[in-house]
């Protein structure tokens, strides 16, 4: 299974990713962590070469049997079909996860708050998030709204919401 995240940053997208990918022992991908190696590599015009390198390690595991958590903005159409053609070419299943804050003034708050988890990493501005280009979506998805609610809650609203349930991590 490939479970395709997506949402603007800030939601939430990260923390609930690398949760299911702990809880159900998938494969975790986070294109930040991919494009920010590139970039301490001296490749600083990035386009799309992380989701690149994202789909062809994804279609790997997926051709061995193991289930994979793909955690990016994925903001356009064009990378919502890289991760659904990256599944289906690997005989695997699929399911969109849209991860979004309705609440715009709790959104903005944590944009200016976070911290983040990835070395030399530059974290977007509100400014940067509110005009980033980031199509509606046109597939069938599930969609957890963090918003109001602490991240145990948004852990167990998506776990139900893909149909599985909570286990304790060992």
């Amino acid at each position: 299974m490939l479970y395709i995240f997506g949402g603007l940053p800030g939601t939430g997208k990260s923390e609930l990713s690398k949760y299911l990918s702990e809880t159900i022992g998938a494969v975790y991908l986070r294109i930040d962590t991919i494009e920010q190696t590139l970039k301490n590599h001296a490749i600083k015009q990035i386009y799309d070469e992380g989701y690149q390198v994202a789909s062809t390690i994804a279609s790997e595991n997926l051709k061995l049997g193991q289930s994979v958590v793909a955690d990016s903005t994925n903001p356009v159409n064009e990378s919502r079909e890289l991760w659904r053609n990256t599944a289906i070419s690997a005989s695997a299943q699929f399911i969109e996860i849209e991860i979004i804050c309705s609440d715009l003034k709790e959104h903005k708050q944590r944009i200016e708050t976070r911290v983040s988890d990835i070395p030399e990493l530059q974290l977007p501005t509100w400014k940067s998030v509110i005009e980033r280009e980031y199509h509606q979506w046109t597939t069938e998805r599930v969609v957890v709204d963090t918003a109001g609610r602490t991240l145990e809650q948004s852990k167990h609203v998506l776990m139900n919401a893909i149909g599985l349930s909570a286990r304790a991590k060992t």
